[in-house]
């Protein structure tokens, strides 16, 4: 069985999925980039400001889904230039406890949508 969980907290889908699936105790999100859901723009200003305008969106998934960052078991972030891991990494890091953080894969990829600098998306269990 899977629950569809939505939130007007963070961006609405603009395709065919939904922002997060429940299925038992397993939530699995779609990759979330810097949009804001309040004004629907994409949020640039810097890498950090990106990076932290994405963790608000994930955070604003996982409490539609009765959870928080410590229930993320895995994340995935995709970024367009590995230059800007350090500063992604501290703002990502900012949302987790070092000694329980999830399971996880940085890579570069050639474009993401929109053209945004990061995407991430998570796994995480109640």
């Amino acid at each position: 069985m899977k629950t569809i969980i939505t939130t007007k907290n963070a961006p609405a889908p603009i395709g065919p999925y939904n922002q997060a699936i429940l299925t038992g105790n397993t939530l699995y999100t779609s990759g979330q980039i810097a949009i804001n859901p309040e004004t629907n723009a994409l949020v640039l200003d810097s890498i950090e400001d990106e990076t932290k305008q994405v963790m608000q969106n994930l955070k604003a998934v996982l409490e539609a889904a009765d959870m928080t960052f410590k229930n993320v078991i895995k994340s995935s972030i995709f970024i367009s230039n590995m230059d800007n891991f350090t500063t992604i990494n501290a703002v990502y890091g900012s949302y987790f406890d070092e000694a329980n953080a999830p399971a996880r894969e940085t890579v570069e990829v050639a474009r993401l949508p929109k053209s945004v600098n990061v995407e991430i998306s998570i796994i995480a269990v109640k």
